[in-house]
């Protein structure tokens, strides 16, 4: 069958956004090619909110058949967060029909070439986008977040973090020439002369194990780096929240079959209940990838066990925050507010400890002791929260139940600064809503320890007295290094404290916001610029998104003949 998509109208569509992407990894600067307004939906056949929500309300308990070989019967199963039943229905794949039948259109894409690739994916990236709308009610049903966080965050972010892995996938195939002309003089002899050819090849299938929390946003750029170096891709989502991405498989399939290649290059393996299949896949000899996001015990299983794959990991970090003195202090109290209550806290991303040293900080108000600005935050985060349809909008749903379980066991940890309160979602009353408890810790106690030096994923956080800012530094020094941190934040007016705490996360590698105080929070990240994680502490073997987070999924193998 002829391809309906060709690769004329692929360039002539998407080279000019491949050449922005790739100009903007290079500068840095701000870009995107995704509204992160809803207002921009709806408009030139976009799908909009209110379509999207017909359309999400239209796959409720049905059965979603991607047409995949081997699929050996149907699993469901999934709850939204708010209380709706999905009934959705995913096909269960018998791996031994799949896998071989994935690795079948792995030379027809191989030899499609970078260039081509990268175009097919941001045609698959524009599709999704121009379903917005219908994803983010998706992902806001899977996830627990709210609208407004799972359409920007779910949606245009995560097209963003998808199309960076694309940019930076075709900079890293394209590092070195498809031919050379090699001639080497010798003297008086006729020179050495070879014709070589260089080819990018792919490693094999990658394997995305998709999270609970960000499945979109933390799915794609597995997703897509593996697709465009030429990897087949089975994406295994979390049991919670498979109809992200099983519409985004759907999407995939169906661009890839329209460009004339095999849709098995993209395929979704659902699982039964308590089945666990990630460790089978993960180890199997036809997986040489992995992408996986969540526990650290998992994490670190697949980086000993999944010997035959390149294993890139996002596992669990304890978050810090050096609070040393400020000249907003309304501005930091706020910033902090919102950082903490965003989504629950229950983001990779989001502080968990607060250092403040028990003598007290330096403010533009004046002196504030440690008590003082461990009430003002939890006034600010009252406050924030105070009007209950606000809250909905910033908290979202608790995921599961093991984060309210945690929620409810930190305030027995140590003196409560802020109790946590139910709030009632007056759209979906069997959403579980929960403000933050903010709970006081001393560094001097020792039975304090063991609460702050473990990650309490959710809306959970210590403010934790310490001695001083070099005592901070020495703890915040230890925590990276032991537990690894996907965030670290710091507040001080102090160049030396500044310069300090620099060297702390430049010898850790971890990455740092510095006096926050606006519109930008230390647990949010902009793809083309910040780098979400490091891949340099334990928190995280790899970096979204850079060259290493590609280049290992490809190999150049060269082929070379006489001139």
């Amino acid at each position: 069958m002829a391809a309906e998509l060709t690769a004329h109208q692929l360039t002539a569509q998407h080279r000019p956004t491949l050449d922005l992407a790739l100009e903007t990894i290079r500068t840095r600067a701000y870009w995107s090619p995704h509204p992160e307004h809803p207002k921009a939906y709806g408009e030139n056949g976009s799908l909009g909110t209110a379509e999207g929500k017909a359309a999400f309300d239209a796959l409720l308990g049905t059965r979603l058949d991607l047409g995949q070989p081997g699929t050996d019967g149907w699993v469901g199963g999934e709850v939204s967060p708010y209380g709706v039943e999905l009934g959705v229905e995913y096909p269960h794949a018998d791996l031994d029909v799949l896998l071989p039948a994935m690795r079948a259109g792995q030379k027809a894409w191989r030899d499609a070439g970078p260039e081509l690739r990268a175009l097919v994916c941001l045609e698959i990236l524009g599709r999704i986008a121009a379903r917005t709308m219908e994803f983010a009610q998706a992902v806001m049903h899977t996830s627990g977040q709210a609208f407004m966080m799972a359409f920007q965050a779910g949606g245009p972010h995560a097209q963003d973090r998808g199309m960076e892995a694309v940019a930076y996938a075709y900079a890293e195939q394209s590092r070195t020439p498809g031919t050379a002309e090699w001639t080497k003089p010798q003297g008086k002899r006729d020179p050495l002369a070879l014709t070589k050819r260089f080819t990018p090849v792919p490693r094999g299938i990658g394997l995305v194990v998709g999270c609970n929390t960000f499945p979109t946003w933390n799915g794609y750029p597995g997703l897509f780096a593996s697709l465009a170096t030429g990897n087949a891709v089975l994406v295994k989502p979390h049991p919670r929240a498979v109809l992200p991405l099983a519409l985004t498989v759907r999407v995939a399939r169906d661009v890839l079959a329209e460009a004339g290649f095999d849709p098995n290059l993209v395929a979704l393996t659902a699982e039964r209940p308590g089945e666990g299949i990630a460790k089978t896949l993960a180890t199997r000899p036809e997986i040489r990838i992995v992408d996986y996001t969540g526990s650290t015990a998992f994490g670190d299983w697949l980086e000993a066990n999944a010997r035959q794959a390149q294993v890139y990991t996002e596992k669990a970090g304890v978050n810090t925050v050096l609070v040393e003195s400020t000249d907003d202090y309304k501005g930091m109290l706020a910033n902090l507010a919102f950082s903490l209550s965003l989504y629950s806290g229950q983001m990779c991303t989001t502080p968990q400890n607060l250092l403040i040293p028990r003598d007290g900080i330096r403010t533009d108000q004046g002196h504030k002791t440690y008590d003082e600005v461990s009430a003002g935050l939890a006034r600010a985060v009252d406050g924030l929260l105070g009007d209950d349809a606000r809250a909905n909008g910033l908290l979202g749903a608790i995921v599961n139940p093991d984060v309210k379980a945690r929620l409810e066991a930190a305030a027995g940890l140590g003196e409560v600064a802020l109790a946590s309160r139910e709030v009632t979602n007056p759209d979906f009353p069997d959403a579980v809503v929960r403000t933050p408890v903010i709970v006081k810790l001393d560094a001097a106690k020792p039975g304090d320890e063991a609460a702050y030096t473990s990650e309490c994923f959710g809306p959970v956080s210590f403010a934790v007295a310490v001695d001083s800012a070099a005592h901070a530094l020495e703890l915040l020094r230890h925590s990276v290094r032991e537990k690894g941190a996907m965030t670290v934040g710091a507040y001080t007016t102090d160049a030396e404290v500044e310069e300090a705490v620099q060297e702390v996360c430049l010898d850790e590698a971890a990455q740092l916001s510095l006096n926050l105080t606006g519109g930008v929070y230390v647990n949010q990240t902009a793809a083309f610029s910040d780098f979400h994680g490091s891949g340099g502490n334990p928190a995280a073997n790899a970096a979204l998104c850079d060259g290493a987070f590609v280049a290992g999924r490809f190999r150049v193998v060269e082929i070379r003949r006489p001139a």
